[in-house]
């Protein structure tokens, strides 16, 4: 049975010595050091790693795995704004290793994955396109994306099937 004392059990705070500076609006949630006394730090915002200087936002990871030693983060970086949507593709792959976990493993998970409220795939143009609507944290509504799979022609035709496609699911998932 879990007591009153585990509910309010206050996270362990980050040590002085990790050099991480928190923005105004976050809020620390796990924390987790690596062999070159490094930091991987995840908040209500975002995931910040030793390997990059800003935060990467939880609807800014298209995916995140666990060993059970090294957390593999990949990152989606803007291609190009659309109408509608944002185009992205993925970045380096960026990995790191965790002495001790801790929380940090499942908290990625779960943000990552609380982020995405909708996904789907679509053929299109000799390839394909993984259309996704998340929440960005401080941003009302959700934000749509499209990432085509390596090697898909991004033509005008392409483009312009996407459009309709995104415009299509916008208004089929919205609440109103």
């Amino acid at each position: 049975m879990t007591g009153f004392w585990d509910l309010v059990k206050r996270r362990p705070k980050l040590p002085a010595d990790a050099g991480v500076v928190l923005d105004p609006e976050e809020r620390l949630i796990a924390w987790a050091r690596t062999p070159d006394d490094g930091f991987v730090v995840a908040t209500n915002r975002g995931l910040r790693l030793p390997t990059r200087p800003a935060r990467l936002g939880w609807h800014e990871i298209h995916k995140a795995v666990w060993s059970g030693r090294e957390l593999t983060v990949t990152p989606a970086g803007v291609v190009a704004e659309r109408d509608g949507f944002t185009e992205v593709a993925d970045l380096p792959v960026e990995t790191v290793l965790l002495i001790e976990p801790g929380d940090v493993p499942e908290q990625v998970r779960a943000r990552v994955t609380g982020s995405v409220t909708y996904t789907s795939y679509h053929k299109l143009g000799g390839g394909g396109v993984r259309v996704a609507a998340r929440k960005v944290a401080g941003v009302d509504g959700l934000t749509w994306t499209a990432r085509y799979d390596p090697g898909t022609p991004v033509s005008p035709a392409v483009l312009e099937e996407t459009s309709a496609l995104v415009a299509g699911l916008r208004s089929a998932t919205d609440p109103a």
